[in-house]
């Protein structure tokens, strides 16, 4: 079963359940896939998928930002079941100790020990690490690690 079709069935099993919060937040993702594959022109396989889930989670936590700051955590708390609910379909995150691993073991193959280079270091880590961890904590990490 394709992960498309995984997010169908949750759909249906949301309408059947009368889970209104997950059915909404399915539909929102169904939508954007759809949306997507329309502008691709093709039918989306898994890692197209998974990047669309990938903008939309990315486009909640910046409305959660601002939500945050205007104090307005009804809404808030509804873009964090959003959130909860589409990183579910994700891959699993690798783990902080992992990620530092991973990320001193590209820049000394690299040979990047300053901040000077850290655009080449960010795509050479974007390739290896795009599917097991997020660009902001590869970002962090690159800082924490190039900074001390």
């Amino acid at each position: 079963m394709t992960l498309y079709e995984q997010i169908r069935e949750d759909m249906k099993a949301a309408m059947k359940n009368k889970d209104s919060a997950t059915l909404d937040t399915v539909r929102m993702l169904i939508s954007s896939i759809k949306n997507k594959a329309i502008d691709l022109g093709k039918e989306l396989e898994d890692a197209d998928v998974i990047a669309t889930i990938k903008s939309d989670v990315k486009k909640l936590k910046d409305g959660l930002e601002s939500f945050m700051t205007a104090a307005r955590e009804d809404l808030a708390e509804k873009a964090r079941a959003e959130i909860a609910t589409l990183e579910k379909y994700l891959p699993a995150q690798m783990s902080d100790e992992d990620l530092e691993t991973r990320v001193r073991a590209k820049l000394a193959e690299l040979g990047i020990t300053d901040m000077a280079s850290v655009g080449k270091a960010m795509g050479a880590l974007m390739a290896d690490l795009k599917e097991s961890a997020d660009g902001s904590r590869i970002k962090a990490m690159v800082d924490k690690i190039l900074k001390s």
